[in-house]
């Protein structure tokens, strides 16, 4: 969860979807006895008052690519009897003999649940697809549920746009407002939904959509953030976890700046690998050394501050919107290196900011007239601020910048800053979660070994905290994400569990 320019950077999982093969496996210990694909049902709701959510009728209808529907749960669990919110759920049914559910979620906070199970033929493999009806939730507040909106198109451009690396007085006073703009505007719609859209809530909502699916468990594929909702459905529904593959491990207990730090460092990292692959291709805009192209683009980042560059109707390529344009195309290096190079390559020798301009728009959901086509800017900061409240004065957040811009000298300033959104957020979580060892069925975590926006060592922290997990490491992986990434030996792992629950708790595969 990390922000830049005052609009946040998600975790993006849509944009790579097809396999590189990568051989090679091994495992630091044996592998377990496969798990029973079915458990005894748990339909009943943990909670009284909420029998009505759990026994409810839903009615699939097509909707082209999948069969949809919708149910309700409660906009307040606490006051299970007040207002409801509506949930849209899509499910692409088994090519085969259906053995359960698995649920997905693409990560965000915002991303789609409904379209990311649409696109089931290109998210998991051939083999699951066979056994598993795809199925997904949009997440209270996103996509085709009850959603919210905060922010006119306009509003967010402007936000996007601004400078989020203060070097003046002026400039810090103006990102300071800007800040306290995003919650004021949200409180401002009058929605109530912005108060009740916590990762808890979403995953109480999950346990009713497993419900009414007809599943006595719940099987779930999550990456990035998707990986933060099925850590918090194990905490608060640890009988009722069936075969849970959590890839790109976003922990729960992390505050924002700890989060931040760690992507902002690994962010440098990717950029330095961009910067190695790129200077080996004809139409690299970069020249010399490796630390020799960081500093160019460093410096081409630094102009744009003084000097935006102008491309069509008028709009500016500012130094906000170049850096995140540079952040969004390190995630998935075989898909966004290319389209990156030859975007910067316009910008740094031709002076001409329209390609990379277009390539952030389609990472924000931005049309070319300026119309975002969904609300995941809003969405992204009434989860993040609600599970990661920041409490530290104006003056913490400055020195924590300051830092950054130390370890990180490229994006650090900027991200560092960006913590300021959640300052003063005009709501508060009612339930915070913390991971315990758990004692339920074992379940897969899944990283690469360089993934820049949920770092290994997370992964690798949450393994112990679990204790019975198996966690899969992508050795030398440069990669938001693993699975279906590149490897075909972290790909085998995950579907041998996920088919024939086959996992090996409490021990590490390394896949190289």
């Amino acid at each position: 969860m990390t922000e830049l320019g005052l609009i946040g950077i998600r975790n993006l999982t849509f944009g790579a979807v097809t396999v590189l093969l990568i051989a090679g496996c091994s495992s630091t210990n044996a592998t377990a006895p496969s798990l029973p694909p079915n458990q005894p049902s748990q339909s009943t709701p943990t909670q009284a008052g909420l029998e009505v959510f759990y026994s409810q009728q839903i009615d699939w209808r097509n909707c082209g690519d999948a069969d949809c529907t919708t149910f309700e749960v409660p906009l307040d669990y606490q006051e299970p009897q007040g207002d409801r919110v509506t949930l849209s759920m899509s499910k692409v049914r088994a090519r085969g003999e259906s053995i359960g559910s698995l649920f997905v979620n693409p990560g965000g906070p915002g991303g789609s649940a409904f379209e990311y199970a649409k696109a089931a033929d290109y998210i998991v493999t051939d083999q699951v697809r066979e056994s598993f009806d795809v199925v997904g939730v949009d997440p209270r507040g996103v996509g085709f549920s009850d959603t919210i909106r905060c922010l006119t198109d306009e509003q967010i451009d402007a936000l996007i746009s601004a400078d989020g690396s203060p070097d003046t007085e002026l400039e810090e006073s103006r990102l300071i407002l800007d800040a306290g703009f995003i919650g004021q505007a949200c409180e401002n719609s009058g929605n109530p939904l912005i108060a009740h859209m916590s990762t808890v809530e979403v995953a109480k909502d999950m346990d009713i959509a497993r419900a009414l699916v007809g599943d006595p468990v719940m099987n779930l594929l999550g990456k990035s953030y998707g990986t933060t909702i099925g850590i918090t459905y194990l905490e608060l529904f640890p009988s009722r976890v069936g075969r849970m593959v959590l890839d790109g491990v976003l922990p729960i207990y992390l505050n924002q700046f700890e989060v931040t730090q760690s992507q902002a460092e690994e962010f440098e990292v990717l950029l330095r690998y961009f910067v190695v692959d790129c200077v080996e291709q004809n139409d690299c805009p970069l020249t010399g050394s490796v630390d020799q192209g960081v500093q160019q683009i460093r410096e081409f980042l630094l102009k744009l501050d003084a000097i935006p560059l102008v491309g069509d109707q008028g709009r500016e390529l500012t130094e906000g919107l170049a850096t995140f344009a540079i952040l969004s195309y390190l995630y998935f290096p075989q898909y966004d290196f290319p389209e990156l190079r030859a975007a910067l390559s316009s910008a740094m020798n031709q002076g001409d900011p329209r390609e990379l301009l277009k390539l952030l728009d389609q990472r924000i959901s931005r049309e070319p007239e300026g119309r975002y086509t969904d609300n995941s800017s809003d969405a992204f900061y009434a989860v993040s601020c609600l599970d990661l409240p920041v409490t530290q004065s104006v003056d913490q957040v400055r020195e924590f910048a300051e830092r950054l811009a130390i370890s990180a000298p490229t994006f650090g300033k900027s991200l560092g800053w960006g913590v300021l959104a959640c300052k003063d957020w005009p709501y508060s979580a009612q339930t915070v979660i913390t991971i315990t060892p758990n004692t339920s069925a074992p379940v897969m975590l899944v990283t690469a070994e360089n993934d820049p926006a949920t770092p290994a060592i997370w992964a690798t922290d949450v393994a112990v905290k679990l204790g019975n997990a198996e966690l899969v490491v992508w050795e030398g992986g440069y990669n938001h994400t693993a699975y279906l990434e590149g490897s075909d030996c972290v790909t085998d792992r995950v579907d041998a569990y996920l088919l024939e629950g086959i996992i090996s708790p409490g021990t590490t595969t390394t896949c190289n």
